[in-house]
Order: structure tokens, then C-alpha cells, then sequence
């Protein structure tokens, strides 16, 4: 009988290939049309594999690596699917840090959790943090300031003075308490 590992990994595996060919069979039954609409799955899947086959082997350092390409290319194909769906493909502007950290954050994250590696999920959800900083700031610049996918919301709004007033104040009363605590 093999390992619970190997065993698992067939399962998932499994479940996958189920899942595919189910959506195979609808798009045959229904006339869904997966080259306009579901091509993007032909990123995300193999991401999903990626992230299975890191699952499936018992070195945690190969596992980190597979898990870690298997993120950030299950997140290129879900950033494409979100652009197909809406049209909205300049927002590679700024989606691009879904992708890199992000889907690097997503992997170690989810390999962490699943492999009782506190260390890696730690350092996943850190990085899974920045990139979603990284996403909203950019995002908001690109579409509030720039008006990249229509026209900017944040130009004729009193939100970017506040923000910059209050982002000023933070770091000026940082500074100050800083500087007492070295006094």
C-alpha cells in the first residue's frame, strides 16, 4: 500500500481530472464556449497541478519551490480570467502584483498551512499582505488618479488631500516618538 502522501496526491489528482473532464462534458452538452470564455483555465489548471504535485512530494524544499510556482501561476490565470470576463486587460498595470508576490504569498501560505509549516505560512500571509498593499495603492493611482480604465474618481475628490494630510501627520508624530525614545 503506498504512503498516505503518494495517496493523497492521486486523490487530489483525481478529483482534478474528474472535475476537468466534467467541464469538458458541459461544455459539449451546454455549448459553453471554452476557447472565448474558459481559456484561461489552461493556466490556472496547470497551476493547480503545480501546487499538487508540491503536496505530493515529501521534501519540504522542493514542496516550497512547486508550491510557490504553482501560486503565481494559478494567479496569472485568475488575473487573465477576471480581465476575459470584464475587458479590463490594462489592469496589468497594477495586477501584476497579484501575481508575483501575490500568488507567491498564496502558495507558501496554503503549502504552510496544509503541511503544519508555521514558518512558511507565516512568511506567505506576509507576503500575500504586502502584495495586496501593493495591488489597492497601485490600483489606486492607475484608475483614481489616472482614469486608466475610465475616467479618474480620485482627481475631483477631497480624498487625496486627506490622505496625503493624514499620511504626513502619521509620519511626522512617528518621527517625534521615535526620536524621544532615543533621547
Amino acid at each position: 500500500m503506498p504512503p498516505p502522501a503518494e495517496r493523497r496526491g492521486g486523490v487530489i489528482l483525481g478529483i482534478i481530472l474528474i472535475a476537468l473532464g466534467g467541464f469538458f462534458l458541459a461544455d459539449r452538452v451546454v455549448g459553453f464556449d471554452l476557447g472565448r470564455y474558459g481559456w484561461p483555465l489552461f493556466v490556472i489548471i496547470p497551476g493547480v497541478l503545480l501546487f499538487v504535485a508540491a503536496l505530493a512530494t515529501a521534501d519540504v524544499r522542493a514542496g516550497t519551490g512547486l508550491a510557490t510556482a504553482g501560486g503565481i501561476t494559478t494567479m496569472v490565470g485568475l488575473v487573465l480570467a477576471v480581465q476575459n470576463a470584464t475587458g479590463l486587460w490594462a489592469t496589468w498595470a497594477y495586477a501584476w502584483a497579484l501575481v508575483g508576490p501575490g500568488g507567491t504569498g498564496v502558495g507558501l501560505l496554503a503549502y504552510g498551512l496544509l503541511r503544519g509549516q508555521r514558518d512558511l505560512a507565516t512568511a506567505g500571509a506576509r507576503t500575500l499582505g504586502v502584495a495586496l498593499v501593493l495591488f489597492a495603492c497601485f490600483g489606486l493611482f492607475f484608475e483614481g488618479v489616472i482614469g486608466l480604465s475610465g475616467e479618474p474618481f480620485l482627481l475631483d475628490s477631497q480624498v487625496v488631500p486627506i490622505v496625503l494630510i493624514a499620511a504626513g501627520a502619521i509620519l511626522v508624530l512617528l518621527s517625534l516618538v521615535r526620536g524621544r525614545r532615543s533621547a
